[in-house]
């Protein structure tokens, strides 16, 4: 017999002051339902979740829930008050003999539930929301972003309790490693109608872009219809005024059909100019130390960073990943060890803490207010890589509205904080970026947006991030900081750190997890024969084929696009260029490698 559904959402209607968020919205989640709720920033999904939890009340509509059934929410920003501690109101909702509960979800999602709420900071408030939430085991979980502030350890071991459940859920997340792995249906938000497959999020941008085509098809062909009938309006309409004045009507519904469609949203025009050129040594790292108090971040370290590297650093929260990345950009000095940056260096960061974003302050006052954005003498225009733009302008270019240019920044979503840090960012020239969690809170399409231009980007990055897919799309480095001062070079990104990670202890050296198991290794003894130019040059050949060898791979994924020459003949051009230089680069390097590995003996 069937079941009865656990959530009926019917005839739902929303609007917040212009056009309708939702309209006749008819929704059902049925027990053991695995859902992705995806769509853009803004598009509406955060708020039809709290229609589901009952926290919003449509202008119209019902929201049926069978008595008996709990449904449970992840709050985004809970309300603490009258708490001492995390753990008092991660366990408000249970029973006494139940509490130990909050003990068990705690240690997984790695937060302390004796801290008290006054000290307590932003993420650690969501992980107790999400405590809370995991603990109490509604038969409905309601989730939205609960992997922001989550470490990878944290993200996988929720991702095998969801899998594990016998609750349904919907899931709202950027981390498309975690919708892939637990959804089996997707309901998508776009321009206030939801549409459900019952397929999980693996293809859900093949879907999505079959919907826009279709749409497309459809949009062309009223158009076509409408200008045919207006050419008859305006050439026989005379002669047939009184018998054709159906058809006239005809032709004004067509018009308003047209005016009705909603277009879709464009994406944020995200732009990066790389600066002039770095020295090709970035950053040398030489037997770095830090520690704070018994806490040993890290020990011991070396790292060569050269121009175009793309290094992630992986690790526990707290273990000491952003010190680590300061340490190497000089913000902060090592106890022992030396970092030598190099020459021409112009640095652009992405701060997980927002903090270059003031939140009371507008987001006009927030670009025309910095320094190095701000045009002398006008209070209306933004300097964008060197060049005045009106600060409205270039707001819309990532996707907000005069409207939200006035309003404060603490009014803006995760998502939309996340859009304007990046507007911040990307009105610099620079060569390297520093990007600490940029992840958080961005929709699918600014993700693929903002990997794509990482790629194409002439200078380097350092990147901190939990998102293992994103590792894997942009990451040609990863560097695993491991505990007690462990900090390990791995070649490639999070999936190639895990294949490495467990190569076995007793294989060969040249299998070991080390940049150079995709690299010829060097001679390790001092080479007679070689000038110490010479034996230089040799340990430094590896690391530039390995980098030549990468691009040659980025480059010919580009141009395997059919479309690119159509769409942008330019950029063709200018990737078939670039290719056949690393082409030549790196047989040249191969060449030399050879030859000096020869002399070495």
């Amino acid at each position: 017999m069937a079941r009865a559904p656990l959530l009926q959402l019917s005839d739902i209607s929303l609007t917040f002051g212009g056009d309708p968020l939702f309209e006749g919205l008819d929704l059902v989640i049925q027990p053991g339902d695995r859902v992705a709720l995806v769509g853009r920033n803004g598009s509406g999904k955060s708020t039809l979740m709290k229609i589901m939890a009952g926290l919003v009340e449509p202008d119209r509509g019902l929201r049926i829930v069978p008595p008996g059934v709990s449904v449970g929410y992840m709050e985004q920003d809970p309300d603490l008050s009258g708490f001492a501690t995390l753990g008092d109101y991660a366990a408000s909702a249970l029973p006494a003999e139940a509490s130990y509960r909050v003990d068990v979800v705690a240690e997984g999602l790695k937060f302390r539930p004796d801290t008290p709420v006054s000290n307590a900071s932003g993420g650690e408030r969501r992980r107790a929301a999400l405590a809370k939430l995991m603990a109490e085991a509604p038969e409905l979980m309601l989730l939205d972003e609960p992997t922001n502030h989550l470490d990878i350890q944290a993200i996988q071991w929720l991702e095998a309790e969801l899998a594990g459940t016998r609750a349904a859920f919907v899931l709202i997340s950027h981390d498309r490693a975690f919708l892939r792995a637990l959804t089996r249906a997707t309901l998508w938000v776009d321009r206030g109608e939801v549409r459900r497959r019952e397929s999980g999020f693996e293809g859900f941008e093949e879907w999505r872009e079959t919907v826009w085509a279709e749409e497309d098809e459809v949009r062309h062909k009223l158009e076509r219809k409408i200008r045919a009938e207006a050419r008859w309006a305006v050439e026989g309409i005379s002669a047939r005024r009184k018998r054709n004045q159906g058809r006239v009507r005809a032709l004004q519904a067509l018009r308003a059909e047209r005016t009705a469609m909603i277009r879709r949203q464009g994406t944020a025009a995200l732009e990066l100019e790389s600066g002039q050129i770095s020295g090709r040594r970035v950053i040398e790292a030489k037997g770095i130390c830090k520690s704070f108090g018994a806490n040993c971040i890290v020990r011991d370290f070396d790292l060569r960073v050269l121009r175009g590297d793309r290094i992630a650093f992986v690790g526990p929260n707290g273990i000491g990943k952003t010190t680590l990345l300061k340490i190497l950009v000089g913000e902060d000095s090592p106890d022992s060890g030396s970092v030598a940056l190099g020459t021409n260096l112009q640095v652009a960061v992405f701060d997980q803490t927002r903090a270059r974003l003031a939140p009371e302050a507008s987001l006009w006052e927030n670009l025309t207010g910095d320094p190095l954005m701000a045009v002398s003498g006008a209070s209306d225009q933004v300097m964008v890589r060197g060049t005045p733009k009106h600060v409205v302008g270039y707001l819309k270019d990532f996707l907000f509205d005069e409207r939200q240019a006035r309003a404060p920044v603490k009014a803006l979503s995760g998502g939309e904080k996340a859009r304007l840090l990046l507007a911040k960012l990307m009105a610099q020239a620079s060569n390297l970026l520093i990007l600490d969690e940029p992840t958080n809170d961005l929709d699918v399409e600014t993700l693929d947006l903002l990997q794509d231009l990482l790629g194409e980007y002439d200078g380097t990055v350092l990147l901190v991030s939990h998102d293992r897919d994103f590792i894997d799309r942009v990451a040609t480095t990863t560097v695993a900081l491991e505990g007690q001062g462990r900090a390990t070079v791995y070649a490639g990104g999070w999936s190639d750190y895990l294949a490495q990670r467990s190569v076995p202890a007793e294989a060969p050296a040249a299998k070991l997890a080390t940049p150079a198991a995709v690299r010829p290794v060097s001679v390790a003894r001092k080479a007679e024969g070689l000038s110490f130019t010479e034996r230089k040059r040799l340990d430094e050949l590896p690391d530039l084929i390995a980098k030549l060898e990468r691009e040659i791979v980025k480059l010919g994924e580009l141009l395997a696009d059919p479309e690119l020459f159509a769409k942008d003949p330019v950029k063709f051009r200018k990737a078939s260029d670039m290719l056949a230089e690393r082409q030549q680069a790196v047989a040249a390097a191969e060449e030399e490698w050879l030859m000096l590995e020869e002399k070495a003996g």
